[in-house]
């Protein structure tokens, strides 16, 4: 295939389903060879077949995201197999939601572990490569919950810290050629929404229509739709963005 990613590697973690899967699919489609990274290795194998049945080029890689020494492994396979490492895409995330009166630490600590310091060590293991490379184009995934979201109190923080890591990446990694920014989603229809309706009592159908109706667009989002931001951010049209977050969110305030 040849597109705007046709000399590319990309790593795309939580990429089994959702919105990495879409974003996996989306960049395969424009050339790039990539690695479907998720925490089960059979999902992870499943949805590199598919981007290959489709006629791209992917490998899937199991990968405990929360273990720096994991990452090291599962980046420096990507080398090994592709011989370079271009792109990543920081989208493995887990949500815990609860009220801060009922929130265990374990649910903040393991929404805070997943959702941010994963990131931490996904950019640390990959600069090395982007460094030596002199090009590099990270983009994390934060969320409109970033700007607080009752019962979110670990994924908000955790999606706040985010784009507080991409700013500072993006003026540490600049001198090297590598841009760093992030997308807030606002409303996606994926299995992460329509676990959220489940905990407050409702439908993934009647959550969406009520989201939708206090969303200018009147409507939600498709994981197409954010994985399109996603491979703008990751391509050379946007070589000049850097330290920024992109709010995808259908106009909502």
């Amino acid at each position: 295939m040849t597109g705007r990613f046709s000399d590319r590697v990309a790593v795309v973690t939580g990429a089994a389903q959702g919105i990495g899967a879409a974003t996996a699919a989306r960049l395969a489609a424009e050339g790039a060879r990539v690695a479907v990274v998720d925490l089960d290795p059979g999902r992870s194998k499943t949805a590199a077949d598919e981007i290959t049945a489709a006629g791209g080029a992917a490998i899937g890689i199991g990968c405990d995201v929360t273990d720096a020494d994991a990452v090291t492994a599962m980046v420096d396979e990507v080398v090994q197999t592709y011989g370079q490492l271009d792109i990543l895409v920081n989208n493995a995330g887990i949500t815990r939601d609860n009220l801060l009166f009922k929130m265990s630490v374990a649910e903040w600590n393991s929404v805070l572990t997943t959702n941010l310091t994963s990131m931490f060590h996904c950019c640390q293991a990959a600069q090395r490569h982007m460094v030596a490379g002199r090009y590099g184009r990270i983009v994390n995934l934060s969320s409109r919950s970033a700007l607080g979201n009752r019962g979110q109190v670990n994924y908000a923080a955790a999606k706040a810290g985010v784009q507080g890591l991409t700013a500072t990446l993006a003026i540490e990694l600049g001198p090297f050629g590598i841009t760093v920014n992030a997308v807030a989603p606002g409303y996606v229809a994926t299995a992460m929404t329509a676990a959220t309706a489940e905990r407050v009592g409702s439908s993934a159908e009647k959550h969406q229509e009520l989201v939708a109706a206090q969303t200018p667009l009147r409507r939600v989002a498709q994981p197409g739709e954010i994985a399109s931001v996603v491979a703008f951010l990751a391509s050379d049209d946007a070589s000049y963005v850097t330290g920024q977050t992109l709010y995808v969110n259908g106009g909502a305030r």
